[in-house]
């Protein structure tokens, strides 16, 4: 075998460990799914020459340390020693500027590590690959870009606050499978009642995301027929911040914040630092954010049913690319993303 292809199997071999290594932050980084926000998830693993894992960590909450603080303050004394030889493997770049917290790229090169492997840049204006920078200067090799698409992923939500300086959008229905959301007695109705389209395990799946992301809005006609609480019942974590569109407030319980257009409502949720919206209303709700390009995934629940007469769905954008497809019970769950924003 010769020297090129011996120095080939090396590599070969080399990105199959970090891709590993990668993995588990990746892993560790969504225990900060809850409280990180509007922090981004972030794991990191220090790894030993000899391939052993000395130091893991992940942000747990904002203004708390960060991941790659919680892995070094994970390292037994005895291995202290093996610092000097170890890869300290991050899902996303170091941070190289004061927060609540002091710089990740200043430790990283005060703990004198050979070796440095990130999945992504960070697209926070005041990193963007000066953290890297910092590193390499010190003469810390630094790999960017292991599992680079999986790393960015994780972090979407933070991504579009950061490029976009508006929450990360969500909209969501459920429609029968002739694409009604509601129904109607007779064609052309005024009158519509709603339908229970979710089963049991759907619904629980609804208290998921919402337990997943910072506010859920509606407008004022489905507060007025489906009188939603919208909080997080069957699920485990924080509810929501519950809002509704709408021009009169009188009437409104008391647990939503009303707003009259789309923009001073997003203007809002960003000054205040919530990093995504559920848009689940009514067709014409939904349709506003559509019609605007204001989203960024839509989530689709169809049941098995028809009626034969109804208030139509919205339509799929032109854009919507489908991510993810599941099968629940008898009803079928669609996540579409954005196409001009697929990382």
């Amino acid at each position: 075998m010769d020297k090129q292809t011996d120095a080939s199997l090396l590599d070969d071999r080399r990105r199959a460990l970090d891709e590993m290594y990668m993995r588990r932050c990746l892993q560790l980084a969504r225990g900060g799914q809850w409280y990180a926000k509007p922090n981004p998830m972030v794991g990191a693993v220090i790894v030993s020459a000899d391939g052993r894992i000395i130091g893991e960590g992940y942000h747990v909450r904002c203004g708390e340390a960060h991941a790659e603080v919680n892995a070094f303050g994970s390292v037994r004394a005895a291995d202290e020693r093996l610092l000097a030889e170890a890869t300290i493997y991050v899902s996303l770049e170091p941070c190289s500027h004061w927060g609540k917290t002091p710089p990740c790229a200043d430790l990283i090169v005060k703990k004198g590590v050979r070796r440095v492997v990130c999945g992504c840049v960070d697209p926070y204006a005041e990193v963007r690959g000066r953290g890297i920078e910092r590193i390499r200067q010190a003469g810390i090799p630094v790999t960017v870009g292991v599992l680079e698409r999986e790393c960015l992923a994780l972090n979407r939500k933070f991504i579009v606050v950061s490029n976009e300086k508006r929450p990360y959008i969500i909209l969501k229905w459920a429609q029968t499978a002739n694409h009604k959301i509601a129904y109607a007695r007779s064609a052309g109705a005024v009158d519509v009642e709603p339908l229970a389209l979710s089963s049991s395990f759907t619904k629980m799946l609804v208290h998921k995301l919402r337990a997943e992301n910072g506010a859920i809005l509606v407008g004022r006609e489905t507060v007025n027929a489906d009188h939603p609480r919208l909080n997080v019942r069957l699920w485990s974590g924080p509810s929501p911040e519950r809002l509704v569109l709408t021009h009169n407030a009188e009437g409104v319980p008391s647990w939503f914040k009303c707003f009259d257009n789309i923009g001073a409502m997003l203007d809002y949720l960003y000054a205040n630092h919530r990093q995504s919206l559920i848009v689940e209303g009514g067709t014409v709700t939904l349709n506003s954010f559509i019609e605007r390009g204001l989203w960024d995934e839509i989530r689709v629940e169809t049941a098995s049913f028809t009626v034969p007469n109804g208030v139509d769905a919205p339509e799929l954008p032109a854009n919507a690319t489908l991510l993810d497809k599941k099968f629940y019970d008898k009803n079928t769950i669609c996540q579409y993303v954005n196409q001009c924003q697929i990382l």
